[in-house]
């Protein structure tokens, strides 16, 4: 045991490395909180934006610019009628399905886009009709979204649900051929006459609580090194 008036060293280590997870972590969130708000207002700045045409922004994101939430126009044949996959989602708490489809493109870079027609609830057990070969071309407004990364824990897909955006995989399971490596988010419905479908292109309220987090870590530090200081004095006191 340390003797009276002098450090405590193991406590001392272990309160050093304490604060020091515990600053890095606030620090991290600093930055996050950074990378939230230029986020925020570069979708803010793209939702009041004019689109523009799909083919141009897919030839810019063939060159490598990042056109994340970008407002495209686009014009697909069938897509009404398109076959589709359905992609597992949440929205409002609410358990449904994205209906995902292949809209073929004439020009550019790559031959087929995946587009995320919009939500259906799993208590509507209806579907828009499929048949490709009849369907007229479909004019949507969409958002570009560049799929992110699954988690680890997410679900494997099946033939009949999907849990994870896989490109690859649901162009081939739809015989889209040479698909661009992002998603068009339609803003504008496929199916106007079928109510049940809600296009949901930007998550609604994306949080940004960072700044709280931030608090949080700077204020465990802050409170760490108010023990460790009680501590010391205690010590000193008994001397």
């Amino acid at each position: 045991m340390s003797r009276p008036g002098r450090l405590p060293i193991g406590l001392t280590i272990a309160t050093l490395i304490s604060l020091a997870i515990l600053i890095g972590l606030g620090a991290w969130q600093l930055q996050r909180l950074s990378w939230k708000q230029d986020l925020l207002d570069r979708i803010t700045a793209l939702e009041n934006a004019p689109p523009i045409p799909a083919e141009q922004a897919l030839a810019r994101i063939a060159r490598g610019e990042d056109l994340d939430f970008q407002r495209v126009r686009a014009v697909c044949p069938g897509l009404g009628r398109a076959s589709w996959l359905e992609l597992h989602a949440i929205h409002e708490g609410q358990s449904g399905v994205r209906l995902i489809s292949a809209c073929r493109l004439e020009a550019g870079p790559y031959r087929s886009v995946l587009v995320d027609r919009g939500f259906v609830l799993d208590i509507v057990s209806s579907r828009p009709p499929r048949d490709p070969a009849a369907g007229e071309p479909v004019t949507i407004d969409a958002v570009i979204r560049t799929p992110e990364a699954a988690s680890a824990f997410a679900a494997a897909n099946t033939p009949r649900r999907w849990f994870r955006r896989d490109i690859a995989d649901m162009a081939e399971a739809l015989g889209a051929p040479a698909p661009a490596p992002v998603f068009l988010m339609a803003e504008t419905s496929t199916n106007p006459e079928w109510l049940a479908l809600k296009p949901l292109p930007v998550p609604s309220g994306v949080s940004n609580r960072h700044l709280e987090y931030a608090l949080t870590w700077f204020g465990l530090a802050g409170a760490l090194l108010a023990v460790y200081a009680a501590v010391l004095w205690r010590r000193w006191k008994v001397r």
